[in-house]
């Protein structure tokens, strides 16, 4: 008998080791090696972008698009195994807020415009954001550092000048770190609905960003969009006079319902962020303050960040007030402090009393939608659900949103919430199986 020839076995073709990176090179979104020395180098749409606004040509949106692109990819910090990537939109506050208070300080006149010109810019870039369906951490940097800020002025120019003593300041200092502690709480998970089938597949950050690029195109290992597709074709089909597939409108929106892009079965109120772009428990809006949904699990610890912020920015306005106007009431001196333009430290403290009192009557409001959406057991999404589907009916200038359904008033039915059990924040929709 011949002796029989062993299969030989094919080996895959072994792929050559990437080199670890420096802490100055990284790789670009080109999938190449480049390093944070050369960030000025190479820059072909920047150079287009110059050469036409030089000629007095105009620029064509692309070109705008692809030197943020850029600018975004080579923004980077040193960093252990590769440089880290910065967020261009953190950046704006870091250098504008310090520059325009200080500039309001100059006179009455300035003051005025530009306090009147920052809510209209933030606004402006939110609307912008939000019709984009974009995550921005401008706001989030904003409220930081405007916290940041407006303590370091109140120890530079207000504590020095011997009115405020410590036991105050240390209240003041406790209460800014009581806010720090609320948002962190605040920004943790809202209660995200992960897909059972791929809760034992970890995705890099590198298959993510690449899910978020392409969007519903096939990916390995994840629904195609052709099933996706006929997921979607084939539920209207399938759906009967009872099906929990309905309206907002209607008392059986609360049934379990099926979202096509997370490909799960949300409960009752869950509802799919088109920013986040996942489905939250009991989702009540997403918060561009702290860059991320309040839902289920972080909606107590965002109303305590707003309820400690609010008290805690009167009590320092009303420090700073006391400090530089002394003859007079917190809420004349607010009004009225003749001399206060003569020197420029007191200057800028009413400026910056001023800054906080905008972002105080901001954040007041939104507590205050927020009390009135708990008492009345609704959420912000179902509340906007509502006006959009002309199913809400406004009340007290609007404040007020009667949506119609399942709207039991907090206040009044405390004692019979606690009696049988129920968090104040279950809705009965919940029940409904």
């Amino acid at each position: 008998m011949k002796g029989s020839v062993k299969p030989v076995k094919k080996t895959k073709a072994e792929e050559p080791e990437l080199e670890p990176l420096c802490c100055c090179e990284y790789i670009d979104r080109n999938g190449e090696k480049n390093h944070v020395a050369a960030c000025l180098c190479d820059c072909q749409d920047l150079d287009e972008g110059c050469d036409r606004w030089i000629t007095c040509k105009s620029v064509q949106p692309e070109t705008c698009e692809k030197i943020m692109d850029t600018i975004s990819d080579r923004l980077r910090i040193p960093w252990l195994r590769g440089a880290k990537k910065v967020n261009i939109s953190i950046l704006p506050p870091l250098f504008l807020l310090p520059v325009f208070l200080r500039v309001a300080s100059w006179h009455f006149l300035l003051g005025v415009v530009v306090l009147t010109s920052l809510p209209m810019l933030a606004l402006w870039y939110y609307y912008l954001t939000h019709r984009r369906k974009e995550q921005t951490l401008f706001f989030l940097s904003l409220g930081l550092f405007s916290l940041g800020y407006m303590y370091y002025v109140f120890l530079q120019e207000v504590v020095p000048k011997g009115r405020v003593g410590p036991t105050r300041l240390a209240l003041l200092t406790f209460g800014l770190l009581l806010i720090l502690f609320a948002l962190y709480r605040a920004k943790k998970n809202p209660g995200y609905l992960r897909n059972p089938a791929h809760n034992n597949r970890a995705l890099s950050d590198s298959q993510v960003e690449c899910l978020n690029r392409k969007g519903p195109e096939k990916t390995k290992g994840f629904p195609s969009a052709d099933l996706l597709g006929s997921l979607n074709n084939r539920a209207p089909k399938d759906e009967t006079k009872d099906s929990p597939r309905t309206s907002a409108g209607s008392p059986a929106k609360g049934r379990e319902d099926w979202c096509t892009k997370c490909q799960l079965v949300r409960p009752a109120r869950a509802w799919h962020c088109r920013i986040c772009g996942i489905c939250v428990r009991r989702m009540d809006h997403h918060c561009v303050w702290i860059n991320s949904c309040v839902g289920e699990s972080n909606h107590q610890a965002f109303i305590l960040a707003l309820l400690v912020f609010l008290l805690t920015s009167v009590y320092g306005i009303t420090l700073t007030l006391d400090t530089i106007c002394t003859d007079r009431s917190v809420f004349t001196a607010l009004f009225y402090c003749p001399g206060v333009y003569s020197d420029y430290s007191s200057a800028l403290c009413f400026t910056c009393v001023w800054y906080s009192v905008i972002i105080t009557g901001s954040m007041a409001y939104i507590f205050l939608i927020q009390l009135i959406n708990i008492s009345y057991n609704v959420t912000e999404r179902e509340v906007q659900q509502a006006l959009r589907q002309k199913t809400g009916r406004r009340m007290l200038c609007g404040l007020i949103v009667d949506t119609g359904q399942y709207n039991r008033g907090f206040l009044r039915n405390w004692h019979q919430f606690s009696t049988l059990g129920v968090h104040p924040f279950h809705h009965p929709a919940e029940d409904i199986v």
